[in-house]
């Protein structure tokens, strides 16, 4: 017996997923000779395979949007502690300094189960991108609440956030292990997303932050772009379909994202400097 191609047995395409592949190839172009348009196949759109990985587009953007957000992190993370002025040598003035660091953390995990997953979509890997995603989601939210309404104490930290880690944990639980269900996960997503936007577009508005500008673009930029995932059409060329276009929208915004970031550890560096003297 030929042995499979090592590539191939990292991904797992054994007989029955070479067999529903090839089948649905078939199908497709069955259909197309019909001027039928594509249809879905357990609930996936046809992608053409390439080098094994199932949707070779998400896998490519989302790669893309893990080396912005580990350049953006970097970058904050040198600003911080090399080009910022330090406490006692060691810490940093910016109260949200910490913050950041896990927001980039959680970033880079939640970017690298999104190409696993568009690599080769098995239970393991969907879930582990489905949970990464809404743990990146919950603490982005938590922080915007803590930076938008300026909450520097950390036992009110404590409290505002405990809420939502519980709810949080108690989702991915649910999507875990006992019912993965697509609608709602989304509907907790898109609340999720929409909630934080809604903060940071109304503290932009009413702030005199001098990078409101970029807060702007990311949360106008931002909900637009959401609406690729709502609305899902086929993929172009059984490549580009509405999932993957979304990850192209953020790699931009990410950087900007990063930018604002950066822009508003100098500020508030800045000012506490100033209050300081």
């Amino acid at each position: 017996m030929q042995q499979e191609p090592l590539y191939l047995q990292w991904k797992k395409w054994d007989c029955q997923s070479d067999c529903r592949y090839y089948c649905m190839l078939d199908r497709e172009k069955e259909r197309e000779s019909h001027n039928l348009g594509p249809v879905k196949y357990h609930g996936k759109w046809p992608f053409r395979r390439i080098y094994g990985m199932q949707e070779p587009a998400s896998v490519a953007f989302s790669a893309l949007n893990l080396a912005m957000h580990f350049h953006g992190w970097v970058s904050f993370f040198i600003l911080i502690y090399y080009k910022l002025p330090l406490k006692d040598g060691k810490k940093a003035y910016y109260e949200y300094a910490g913050l950041w660091h896990m927001y980039g953390l959680l970033s880079l995990n939640s970017w690298f189960w999104s190409a696993v997953f568009h690599s080769r979509d098995v239970d393991i890997t969907e879930k582990l991108d489905y949970s990464s995603a809404v743990v990146l989601l919950g603490y982005s939210l938590i922080l915007a609440i803590l930076r938008t309404f300026s909450i520097r104490d950390e036992a009110t930290r404590v409290m505002v956030a405990a809420p939502l880690i519980a709810f949080v944990t108690t989702h991915v639980m649910y999507i875990n292990f006992y019912l993965l269900d697509y609608g709602w996960n989304m509907i907790v997503c898109v609340v999720m997303a929409m909630a934080q936007l809604s903060m940071w577009a109304v503290w932009a508005g009413v702030s005199n932050h001098p990078s409101r500008w970029k807060l702007w673009l990311v949360v106008i930029s931002g909900g637009l772009a959401m609406l690729l995932e709502i609305y899902d059409f086929p993929p172009y060329e059984e490549l580009f379909d509405a999932h993957a276009l979304w990850h192209v929208t953020t790699i931009p915004l990410t950087y900007i994202w990063w930018s604002f970031i950066r822009d508003d550890a100098e500020f508030r560096t800045s000012n506490l400097l100033k209050k300081a003297k």
